[in-house]
């Protein structure tokens, strides 16, 4: 399994609009073949700062996800949102296990 996890900084007075463009991505992205999850989460400290967290089956769903149209789409979109940083991780993970 993959997973995607890190922050994007942007214009709080975009929020509402990132929120939205984030609603349109996440649905199209749950019905690709390999996507386990797919989450955005607005900070509830700095409105300008978005969490994201997904979790893929493997490298073929993550590349595919890449190359999605929809993804292109997000892109294009983001533009709107006054985008100030990003830091996002790929994580290889080889074992999980329950915590809670």
């Amino acid at each position: 399994m993959l997973v995607v996890a890190g922050t994007i900084g942007l214009d709080p007075t975009k929020r509402e609009t990132a929120s939205a463009a984030f609603d349109v991505m996440r649905e199209a992205t749950l019905k690709e073949p390999g996507c386990i999850s797919y989450q955005a989460f607005f900070d509830r400290g700095d409105p300008g700062t978005i969490f994201i967290f997904e979790q893929w089956k493997d490298e073929a769903a993550l590349t595919a996800h890449f190359s999605a149209p929809h993804m292109a789409e997000f892109g294009k979109a983001m533009g709107d949102f006054g985008v100030t940083s990003t830091d996002v991780q790929r994580y290889d993970v080889s074992a999980q296990s329950k915590l809670m």
